[in-house]
């Protein structure tokens, strides 16, 4: 698989199969990933990937206990600018339509956002958190790793989903890992496994900005 290959096949996958993620598989991503770029190689990220008996026992507190107040961070801030927010509408209703869920259907909505605490039924999800003393360009760091992550885990024929919003149960997530809250910030889980390709959550399409939309090129 090439690179293009692994980052146009990407998607955020909220529909897996129950097969397990082999360690030995997982250990070679992690290998290769440790190589991401990190500014004055601070190498900031850190993580714990969960899987089987603690990762059920994991979600099933978390399925139980309300959502931290106040939250780790605001993973929707971008949201009052306009032109995110009507990507993220757009986005949603795409999802929606394809799973068949209405505008109305409180209760089909309300139980796929419930499927987040549930990393939408992979077999491992990667916890990731990072020391409260880190700044911004760490947060960037430990972003481009995660995302190196996941371009290996395609070239495994493994797929993933960046959650954010497993960050509304950082302080549970932290106790449970046994990573203090103290210390460390909680930034996201990635649900790691096989895409269920029956699934239509998984197939519905997705639109991205052109090019010029975002870049300029100068000097050309």
């Amino acid at each position: 698989m090439t690179v293009s290959e692994a980052v146009l096949s990407r998607r955020s996958i909220r529909a897996f199969k129950p097969d397990p993620v082999p360690l030995d598989v997982l250990r070679r991503v992690m290998d290769k990933a440790r190589w991401a770029p990190s500014g004055c190689n601070f190498q900031p990220w850190e993580a714990t990937i969960v899987t089987g008996a603690p990762l059920a026992e994991l979600q099933a507190k978390m399925l139980v206990t309300p959502l931290q107040d106040p939250i780790e961070y605001s993973w929707s801030q971008p949201e009052v600018i306009p032109e995110c927010k009507a990507r993220l509408h757009a986005v949603g209703a795409a999802m929606y339509q394809a799973m068949g869920v209405g505008r109305g259907d409180g209760d089909a909505r309300a139980d796929f956002v419930r499927n987040n605490v549930t990393s939408f039924g992979a077999p491992a999800v990667l916890m990731c958190y990072f020391d409260r003393r880190m700044g911004p360009p760490q947060w960037s760091d430990t972003g481009m790793w995660l995302q190196t992550i996941m371009l290996l885990l395609r070239e495994e024929g493994l797929d993933s989903c960046p959650q954010e919003f497993l960050a509304m149960h950082a302080r549970l997530i932290k106790d449970f890992i046994g990573v203090s809250d103290e210390t460390h910030i909680f930034f996201c889980g990635i649900a790691i496994g096989y895409r269920n390709e029956e699934n239509p959550v998984n197939g519905f399409e997705r639109a991205r900005e052109p090019v010029d939309g975002n870049v300029r090129f100068l000097g050309f």
